[in-house]
């Protein structure tokens, strides 16, 4: 994240198994929506361990994921899916 907007977006990432979900959170934006900072999950990337491949996942509007490593053809390591994640050149993860 560029140093000028760390104090206006939060990107963070929680594990659980084999799985990592990378979320975007910011301050908030109106008074009357109260002092806490909005929440959206960006993306999901799971390994399967047994062939040590990683899926890389997008969400829709309605939060629902969509295999993104599937739809858009992109390889199966971890370099390239964070690659794909950073470049976001479908602006399906940062808009």
């Amino acid at each position: 994240m560029p140093a000028d907007l760390r104090d206006e977006i939060l990107v963070s990432a929680s594990f659980r198994g084999n799985s990592a979900v990378i979320t975007e959170r910011r301050p908030p934006w109106r008074e009357d929506f109260g002092p806490e900072w909005s929440s959206r999950r960006i993306a999901k990337l799971t390994v399967d361990p047994a062939v040590n491949t990683w899926i890389l996942y997008a969400t829709d509007r309605n939060d629902r994921l969509l295999n993104y490593s599937r739809d858009i053809g992109v390889g199966v390591s971890l370099v390239e899916i964070l690659a794909e994640l950073q470049t976001d050149p479908t602006a399906i993860f940062w808009g």
